[in-house]
């Protein structure tokens, strides 16, 4: 079959559906994988993977209706080309304008996977903004017109399903949840910590986004550094200028000059860094099922994440890890100091963490769940 991905970054085309697609390929199946922002290197590393890479055009964030129209109809001629018999769209707006694509040119099998609801779906300490509002109000109205041509939804927990489908009354034809898109865990092997020794190194790992809970991680570093001083934060991620709750280069930089943080940037082996760490920290507002709490885990570490949807799925309070409350960045450096005061337990968590993503995170299991889904 000719299998049509819709994805947003080639770089997380190749660093979050690389199993999937050598799935795919393994069953002789061909596999387009469209993307909206990328470079040759990753286009590159796309081919490798046995995929046909094909860019197109569209904006991840902000409101153009007549750039998204003209994106809409370009992409449209780009898929009746290829003729594929499945399109699977991932992310909002490639689910959205993905879905009224293929249907333009009569796809008949159409699918979409939301990891997440995303930034206009999470609540904020001071409310969302009257911009933010406008978007999600948009974001509603254009779900309702594309999610009912879906031949099948994909959620990664349950609460996205209530919190969007029945919260806003939108009607899908079928509705799946997977349960996190899974992780090779012959790629991020067990690797325990012996002899946990001070200073603590804690990790944040995704893009700087206050919806990430960047901010907040940032605020408990000052706090637990004001007490124990050699504490190490290390952060990996990108600065998403796109996004209208990024972290200011500005204001990183001068965290940087402080020693509050360490910053090695956006990096391709996130894995090396993680081995590093001791306790991997995600104080984020909302998540699908976060992959780079499955990698942590994976390797044997202990978590401190928010109770939220998604992330409150990858903790067990006081088995792994801890669950605190989301935007409370004094709870979250009484955490953090726990584990400096009790170092032994770095350890002994981080093993649980181990035991839980070999049951629940196996890329194997979770592809071939979802390649039952896809129908392939």
């Amino acid at each position: 079959m000719r299998i049509l991905f819709i994805g947003t970054t080639a770089f997380s085309t190749y660093i979050f559906r690389a199993d999937l697609i050598r799935a795919l390929i393994l069953r002789k199946h061909t596999v387009y994988a469209f993307v909206s922002e990328y470079n040759k290197v990753e286009l590159n590393k796309i081919e490798a993977l046995g995929a046909i890479p094909v860019t197109y055009e569209l904006q991840r964030g902000g409101l153009n209706p007549l750039k998204d129209i003209k994106a809409t109809y370009q992409l449209a001629r780009k898929i009746k080309q290829i003729a594929p018999d499945l399109v699977f769209s991932y992310f909002s707006k490639p689910i959205i304008f993905g879905t009224f694509a293929a249907k333009i040119v009569g796809v008949h099998k159409i699918i979409g996977m939301l990891e997440g609801l995303g930034y206009a779906f999470t609540d904020q300490p001071e409310g969302l903004s009257k911009k933010i509002k406008l978007i999600k109000s948009v974001q509603i109205k254009l779900y309702k017109l594309a999610l009912p041509q879906l031949y099948k939804l994909i959620f990664l927990n349950n609460d996205d399903i209530k919190d969007l489908l029945e919260e806003y009354n939108i009607r899908v034809n079928n509705v799946e949840v997977l349960g996190g898109i899974g992780l090779n865990l012959q790629k991020y092997t067990y690797q325990p910590i012996s002899n946990v020794e001070l200073p603590i190194n804690f990790i944040f790992v995704g893009r700087l986004l206050k919806e990430k809970g960047i901010h907040d991680f940032i605020s408990a570093a000052q706090i637990v550094k004001d007490e124990y001083p050699e504490t190490q934060f290390t952060v990996l991620g990108a600065i998403d200028s796109s996004n209208l709750g990024a972290l200011r280069r500005a204001d990183l930089d001068k965290l940087i000059s402080l020693q509050i943080v360490n910053y090695p940037g956006q990096v391709d082996n996130v894995q090396d860094w993680l081995v590093q760490s001791d306790v991997f920290v995600l104080p984020s507002y909302r998540e699908g099922l976060p992959l780079s709490t499955q990698e942590a885990m994976a390797i044997g570490r202990a978590v401190i994440t928010t109770d939220v949807p998604g992330c409150r799925e990858t903790v067990i309070d006081g088995v792994n890890g801890f669950l605190v409350e989301k935007c409370n960045s004094q709870v979250l450096a009484e955490k953090m100091i726990y584990f400096i005061e009790n170092p032994e337990q770095v350890a002994i968590m981080g093993y649980e963490s181990y035991k839980i993503a070999q049951e629940k995170f196996d890329v194997d299991k979770v592809n071939e769940r979802l390649l039952d889904i896809l129908g392939l």
